[in-house]
């Protein structure tokens, strides 16, 4: 139980994630429309049906999460095949019949849980905190959707998951299972070890041409040369269509001048205040004597008391305090109003009257003017040009896509008429397989599984025909050819000669070294052998994996026997095939046991929830009519 606890955990934390985290933001704003849509059903959960549509989505997304967590170089026959498309298939199955069940219970979503929802959607919020409603309502506009529409459809899905997420927070563990999971997580080993290293067995390892001839022909499917590619491709973007705008002087002077605001530095000045705090919610009475305290102080200030002193002993705002009550330089936007209007309305060394904010009464003084200045048109034209360019790509973009989609289609022998109408170059990489090019960053395009999928088709290999125009996202797209094709081919002995004997030369000295130590634990257990020659200092092991202890031996130290010490046992590591010996058990205090409980208890407690939210789901699918069509989502074959 505990090992399964502690191998799993973030295994478990990630199954509560995804069985009860909102479902927009796993499909995207615009996934809606899609989770209701009709069509080519993969399946039917109760009276929803799932489209083929909405499945691939689904999968990409999945294929590319896998894609970037492994760095991009990904075969995709690992992660593309029948049991992968299953499991995406049954989490949209899983989502729908939650969904069926929240409708069929009538849960409802309050308005603050809808309002909390929202301001968790990125970049939504504005650094001082409020809400960026035109934002909002741009995100909602490009998909097509109102707010009405977005929130009726985000309160639904929120109530898809409070049943699940209800069950999932409300475990109930054993004390006496969390007690006997913090002894034995706890617990200690002594043990002694002596690793027996591959390197010394690697003499009497035999790589005679028969040895190394047959181990060959043994693992002949491991030296294949893969299937591979040259390729040419194009790349079109917005930085390509920015590249062909052509700009008028006077277009860029005319932009000056109608933003001018945006190319001025607002004016700053430097103050320092005296602060008397008003706590929030406080009665006339407590706001009456933090003002008249403040008048006080501001008739001292007219005694010629020197303001920083009395900033540094009176002032309230412990921040500025002890720096005399300076505040540095500011502009008028960064303050709050009335504090910006009595500021700048200063002359230089004057102290202002008493000055009422949210924070309470303040006295002002104005030690610096830093004056605003507009940047000559000169400083900033190429940045007023760079944007000009990008605002009119952006409205020709989708026209250019169109006219490149349809010329790499209909000249389909060449990329050149492409790049010669827009500008572009034709770039080329060699060596490119089915997973990607090794030599490319994972984001390239070469290694976007679209494009590949494309490029190894029957009629790129065969007719050296340009592959239509395709979006490998961040708005790009490419239309790439394939210029040489290699088949995978069997390497011939001669070629791998060296690689052979190094793989079995690593293989059987390895072997030799296990065979080694195994005999020895053998000969320990019989009382044939003793540690003395050979075995380490005696140290302390937890069930923590570390560098000189991994995984598999700590699992092994803790598989001895402790009622028959020593004991003894062996596993493989980095290093070679240890053995070690176990000596005692060190069990732990009980002030380390009420430190490391909590935790434990945690622990247990995802792994109850996991179970109890699983058996819901389970309850939920076997009420559901659910019809699957696998063979709908199968792989494709591809075309050679």
């Amino acid at each position: 139980m505990f090992d399964s606890i502690r191998k799993h955990q973030r295994i478990l934390q990630f199954v509560l994630v995804i069985l009860i985290f909102p479902a927009f933001a796993f499909f995207g704003i615009q996934g809606y429309d899609r989770f209701f849509s009709a069509g080519d059903a993969v399946a039917k959960v109760g009276d929803f049906e799932i489209s083929m549509q909405e499945f691939d989505q689904a999968r990409q997304r999945q294929l590319e999460q896998i894609r970037q967590t492994l760095g991009g170089q990904v075969d995709p026959a690992l992660i593309d095949n029948p049991a992968m498309r299953a499991e995406v298939l049954e989490g949209l199955v899983t989502q729908r019949a939650l969904l069926a069940q929240a409708i069929e219970q009538r849960v409802s979503v309050s308005d603050e849980t809808l309002r909390k929802t929202i301001l968790a959607i990125p970049d939504l919020v504005r650094p001082d905190g409020s809400f960026d409603m035109e934002r909002y309502r741009a995100l909602l506009s490009a998909q097509g959707r109102n707010e009405a529409t977005f929130e009726s459809e985000l309160r639904r899905d929120l109530a898809m998951q409070a049943l699940p997420g209800s069950i999932a927070s409300t475990p109930m563990v054993p004390e006496a299972l969390v007690e006997r999971v913090t002894r034995l997580g706890e617990q200690q080993r002594e043990v002694r070890q002596r690793v027996f290293v591959p390197k010394d067995f690697v003499d009497e390892v035999d790589t005679s041409d028969e040895v190394l001839q047959r181990f060959y022909e043994e693992n002949v499917a491991s030296f294949q040369a893969p299937e591979s590619i040259d390729v040419q491709y194009l790349v079109l973007n917005a930085a390509a269509i920015e590249a062909t705008v052509q700009l008028k002087p006077d277009e860029v002077r005319a932009y000056y001048e109608q933003n001018k605001a945006r190319y001025t530095t607002a004016e700053q000045r430097r103050a320092s205040h005296i602060l008397i705090t008003v706590d929030p919610g406080a009665d006339d009475a407590a706001k009456s004597a933090a003002r008249e305290k403040a008048e006080a102080l501001r008739a001292k200030l007219e005694e010629g008391v020197d303001f920083a002193a009395l900033a540094e002993a009176e002032s309230q705002d412990s921040g500025s305090a002890p720096s005399g009550g300076d505040l540095g330089f500011f502009s008028a936007s960064m303050m709050v109003k009335p504090f910006a209007d009595a500021a700048f309305a200063l002359e230089p060394g004057a102290v202002s009257e008493v000055v009422e904010t949210e924070f309470g009464f303040h006295l002002i003084k104005v030690t610096e003017i830093r004056p605003g200045a507009q940047r000559p048109f000169e400083t900033v034209r190429s940045e007023i040009e760079a944007e000009i360019r990008k605002q009119q790509s952006a409205g020709r973009f989708a026209e250019a896509a169109e006219v490149f989609s349809n010329m790499v289609y209909e000249q389909p022998e060449s990329l050149q008429p492409a790049a010669e109408h827009f500008g572009l170059t034709i770039e080329s990489a060699n060596d490119v397989h089915r997973g990607g090019a090794e030599s490319l960053p994972g984001e390239h395009p070469l290694n976007n599984q679209r494009l590949l999928q494309a490029l190894f088709s029957g009629d790129a290999v065969s007719n050296r025909r340009n592959t239509e125009a395709i979006d490998v996202g961040n708005g790009t797209l490419v239309s790439a050819r394939v210029v040489e094709h290699r088949p995978a081919r069997k390497q011939t002995f001669d070629e791998v000669r060296d690689e052979v004997r190094t793989r079995l030369v690593a293989r059987e000295s390895a072997r030799l070294a296990r065979q080694a130590g195994e005999a020895l634990i053998a000969d320990l257990r019989a009382g044939k052998a003793d540690t003395k020659n050979g075995f380490s200092a005696a140290s302390t092991i937890g069930r923590g994996v570390t560098e000189s202890v991994p995984a598999a031996a700590v699992e092994a130290i803790f598989r001895v026997d402790g009622a028959a010490l020593p004991g003894y046992t062996g596993a493989d590591g980095d290093q070679g095939f240890a053995v070690f010996e176990v000596l005692r058990i060190i069990e732990a205090s009980d002030e380390v046991l009420d430190e490391r409980r909590p935790a434990y208890r945690r622990q247990l407690d995802q792994a109850y929830s996991q179970a109890g939210l699983q058996a819901y789901v389970d309850s939920v699918k076997a009420r559901t009519k659910i019809v699957r069509n696998l063979d709908a989502i199968a792989p494709q074959p591809v075309d050679r």
